[in-house]
């Protein structure tokens, strides 16, 4: 095969749209190599997001579109990720391996943030990155109920260096710390503002945390002090405002964006909760809360609905029995909320991306 014929098989990728991105593929993936021979096309790809759950859709997409070459008989194609780390990382023990943090927020409560965030921690889990999730509601902590947590079971701690640190409780390949997990159900915490603040940068700070792609937060609802600690004191890259299509949840989503815009942190997106509900019995699709509020909230700040969600008692009923519905990978639902993760993810990559070095192309005649 001629020289052109390989640089056809490169520039068919530039042309191929991502399924998630909805633009070229390589905005969020380097090309590592591409070997023809014998009319046999071998591609190695590396994406910038983790994408176990959708290899075998994006491969197949790109063999379907590079074996329309009238020379091309087979297509094998290698594909792996490697998630970019964010421009500014933390100094402190516990996140100096902690890639991207990604706050959950709110602008108001019963808007199913905290489901919300588990599930998409689950799900970027599923796609195969190292991902953790701190419970930063110090005042109604519920992430250890919904990872299906014992009551009473405390971290360990270890020695990391000269400092005692948590060892996040791991369920559901998640790594999780929460106030929970310190005090009792029946122990309120009667703070003020700055001491529930401090708890937060303790439980942030001084978790051995390793090793992680993700550290999902999630935040108490509104704008309070634990959400203006974490935007000042933590380099968080990128946050996730969850609403309802109410028009009351969107008042107050939008104060949560203006919130971050005023303190430099880029809003990844809206995640639109509980945007319809499909009658179990006859399958009657209702939008209880509204309809569009979402697309409209994005379209005026310039962003993009990053997934709606469904108000599904499946839902309801696997994070109060603390097994979250992404457990169960195959169901509708879960694909949603890996689908909306993905999302997420891809939004960092690009973000990310653009203080990365450009990659390489590597053409062989192997």
């Amino acid at each position: 095969m001629t020289s052109s014929s390989r640089e056809t098989v490169v520039g068919l990728l530039r042309e191929l749209q991502d399924p998630w991105l909805e633009a070229s593929l390589l905005t969020a993936a380097d090309i590592d190599s591409v070997a023809v021979e014998g009319g046999k096309a071998s591609i190695a790809l590396t994406t910038a997001y983790p994408c176990e759950q959708g290899a075998e859709q994006l491969k197949q997409l790109i063999s379907d579109y590079v074996s329309e070459l009238p020379d091309i008989n087979t297509v094998d194609i290698q594909l792996g990720s490697k998630v970019p780390m964010a421009p500014r990382v933390s100094e402190e023990a516990g996140l100096t391996n902690v890639k991207n943090i990604i706050a959950v927020a709110s602008g108001k409560g019963g808007v199913g943030k905290s489901t919300t965030a588990v599930n998409l921690a689950m799900a970027l889990s599923e796609d195969g990155a190292k991902v953790g999730i701190l419970d930063a509601d110090i005042y109604g902590p519920s992430i250890g109920q919904m990872l299906g947590i014992p009551e009473g079971r405390r971290p360990d701690v270890t020695d990391v260096g000269e400092q005692q640190m948590f060892v996040p409780i791991e369920a559901y390949g998640l790594k999780s710390n929460s106030m929970a997990y310190l005090v009792t159900e029946q122990t309120p915490m009667v703070w003020r503002g700055p001491m529930a603040s401090g708890a937060l940068l303790q439980l942030l700070n001084q978790t051995a945390w390793g090793e992680l792609d993700y550290l999902v937060v999630d935040l108490p609802p509104g704008t309070g002090d634990i959400q203006l600690t974490l935007a000042q004191k933590v380099p968080v890259a990128g946050s996730v405002i969850v609403t309802t299509p109410q028009d009351l949840a969107l008042l107050d989503a939008r104060k949560g964006v203006e919130m971050f815009r005023k303190v430099e942190v880029p809003v990844l997106g809206i995640v639109e909760n509980m945007s319809v509900h499909v009658c179990s019995n006859c399958g009657h699709a209702e939008h209880l809360f509204g309809e569009g509020g979402g697309s409209r909230m994005a379209e005026e700040y310039q962003t993009k609905v990053l997934g709606s969600l469904p108000l599904a008692m499946t839902i309801r009923e696997k994070m109060d029995s603390g097994r979250p519905i992404v457990a169960d990978s195959e169901t509708k639902e879960a694909q949603l909320y890996i689908e909306t993760a993905r999302r997420v993810a891809i939004k960092l990559a690009l973000q990310n991306r653009q203080s990365a070095p450009i990659p390489t192309i590597t053409i062989s005649d192997d």
